[in-house]
């Protein structure tokens, strides 16, 4: 696994074996960072993101790499906290992201009291949790972190299809590549993708 773009580039990451994690394929975060950039390599400069269930960190430092301002990891796995820091550490990467290992119900009361407000928000919980992308994209569509032009991302089995409407926050496109699907989202249904922030 290795960081595809940006100042990073080439970079590899490590992973862990044999627990929930399935980090997002190289050749799958290469299409997401494509949709979002559409050709411009500099549409992520100073954008703030939000990675739920973050896993290795592969999707945040992949943002930081290209230009994000800010990335926040939220994983609640002990070892996997641990490895996104030692990720960003191999790095050299000392600032720009905190790691935030609460639950959903937490970190979105505590990043709310910070006026966190999020960019792109990427979230990829394990597979067999499928309750867990209504209960995130319903609290989310609730929150205040997710803005009239945030994008959120979920990362999904192909056989499984989170759904189209969460309150105001609905699904603008869908992507699939192999048996994974990308489902991006948008307050209000906003189509402008190419406007991120």
């Amino acid at each position: 696994m290795r960081v595809i773009s940006g100042k990073y580039r080439g970079r590899t990451l490590r992973s862990l074996r044999g627990m929930d994690i399935r980090p997002t394929s190289d050749r799958l975060r290469e299409t997401l960072f494509n949709v979002l950039t559409a050709g411009n390599p500099e549409a992520l400069e100073g954008t703030i993101w939000l990675d739920l269930f973050a896993g290795t960190g592969a999707v945040g430092i992949e943002a930081l790499s290209r230009g994000a301002k800010q990335t926040c990891f939220v994983e609640t796995s002990v070892p996997a906290a641990k490895l996104i820091e030692q990720n960003l550490q191999s790095l050299g990467i000392v600032d720009g992201y905190k790691i935030l290992r609460d639950d959903l119900a937490g970190v979105i009361w505590r990043l709310q009291r910070e006026h966190f407000a999020a960019d792109v928000v990427f979230l990829d919980p394990p597979y067999r949790l499928q309750q867990a992308y209504e209960v995130t994209l319903t609290a989310l569509a609730e929150s205040s972190l997710v803005w009239a032009m945030s994008v959120v991302i979920a990362e999904h089995e192909k056989k499984f299809d989170p759904g189209d409407e969460f309150g105001p926050l609905r699904r603008i496109r869908k992507l699939t590549q192999g048996n994974t699907v990308l489902s991006f989202y948008r307050i209000g249904g906003l189509p402008d993708l190419n406007r991120v922030g």
